[in-house]
């Protein structure tokens, strides 16, 4: 994946505001303008699964009608062909993913519901904690721009564990988690660590990039000693050299260099 400068400094502002004290739906709402930026996308909409009732609510939109939101709240998703599949998918999926395009403009849910906003391209990131769905993300192109892509996919991947982590600290304390607190806090590590670690980078060893690709997915020192099983010094040590080593100065920048960072300079020169 390599992102202009523009791009970058967009995922920046991403992964600031993931760290921010903001409660679920103002993280989902600010992130949804930064993402159709970052991702040249015109439309966001993200909700929260309840269990309890089998429905989405919670809803937070951009450049979407309400009236039309509230049809889909009201009927539409009870007739969603690509939604059920999608959800059950813990990781960022493509609607074409799920259903062909050709098949999808000819159902019901499109003619009658995504089409009457323009909605065309749609990839959707569902955030979960365990069994739970704290949110979601929905980002729609209208037909006049490209389909989403692999970058797409890539730039969700790495987002995933920090939306995650903000939902999941926003839910259980209505506010920002600090490193203080992060023991009370209970982490899905298990269900969250694949995405969050990036591919061995040739400046780092295999530890130094273990950790620096949970530091860049949002999780704290604290956190990340306790998933690996290490000292919080260690953490530090390993994490220290990987800042030297990629030459950054902290968390925004450190996702910044890994984002440039090309794939088949894997394990070239790595050292432990």
């Amino acid at each position: 994946m390599y992102l202009s400068p523009a791009k970058l400094k967009i995922l920046s502002k991403v992964i600031k505001t993931l760290a921010e004290p903001y409660g679920e739906a103002q993280v989902r709402e600010l992130v949804g303008h930064q993402l159709l930026e970052l991702l040249d996308a015109d439309y966001y909409a993200s909700y929260v699964w309840n269990d309890a009732e089998m429905r989405f609510g919670n809803r937070v939109a951009l450049h979407m009608d309400d009236t039309n939101l509230g049809r889909y709240e009201n009927y539409y998703q009870f007739q969603d062909p690509i939604t059920p599949p999608m959800q059950k998918m813990r990781c960022p999926v493509l609607v074409e993913e799920v259903m062909p395009q050709n098949d999808l403009i000819k159902t019901e849910f499109f003619n009658d519901f995504l089409a009457l906003d323009g909605l065309y391209w749609g990839v959707n990131l569902y955030a979960w904690q365990g069994t739970v769905n704290l949110g979601d993300m929905r980002i729609w192109r209208h037909r006049r721009r490209d389909r989403f892509d692999r970058e797409t996919l890539d730039i969700l991947e790495l987002l995933k564990p920090a939306f995650t982590a903000a939902l999941s600290r926003a839910r259980h304390n209505g506010l920002f988690v600090d490193s203080a607190q992060d023991d009370s806090l209970e982490m899905e590590f298990d269900l969250l660590e694949g995405s969050a670690r990036l591919p061995v980078k040739s400046l780092l060893s295999v530890r130094e990039n273990e950790i620096a690709g949970l530091a860049a997915a949002g999780f704290s020192d604290k956190q990340i000693a306790k998933k690996l099983g290490i000292a919080f010094t260690t953490v530090r040590t390993h994490l220290g050299h990987a800042f030297r080593k990629l030459g950054v100065d902290n968390r925004v920048q450190l996702v910044e260099r890994l984002s440039t960072l090309k794939p088949d300079e894997n394990h070239k020169g790595a050292r432990n």
